[in-house]
């Protein structure tokens, strides 16, 4: 299980493609959030515009991401992995309750973490 979720952070956070075929580099940040009750890592992407919000170790949701990443005057949610359906199910109605604004906030805090 934890090489499932080791595996599952890696590729989060490595090169993602984007919707112009542009890979994405996601390891900016990561800021702690709780989401759905249970703990979260959210990283920010090159393009400035895409969030990946990775279960937190040893949450009840591992393993578990979301990717949040513009699309034209909105934002695309996807999620994947195989934690608890009751956990990603209410961190996903949360997630989908963000505004742009909300995202944006998001992203200039995960901006603000020093490596």
């Amino acid at each position: 299980m934890k090489r499932v979720a080791a595996g599952l952070v890696a590729l989060a956070l490595t090169a993602i493609v984007h919707a112009e075929g542009a890979a994405l580099n996601c390891t900016v940040g990561p800021v702690f959030k709780i989401f759905g009750s249970v703990p979260w890592l959210v990283y920010s992407c090159s393009d400035g515009a895409t969030l990946i919000v990775v279960s937190a170790p040893g949450s009840p949701a591992a393993p578990f991401m979301f990717t949040l990443a513009p699309q034209g005057t909105s934002y695309q949610l996807r999620g994947e992995g195989t934690g608890s359906q009751s956990a990603t199910d209410a961190t996903l109605k949360e997630l989908q309750a963000l505004t742009s604004k909300d995202i944006e906030t998001l992203i200039r805090q995960t901006q603000a973490v020093r490596k």
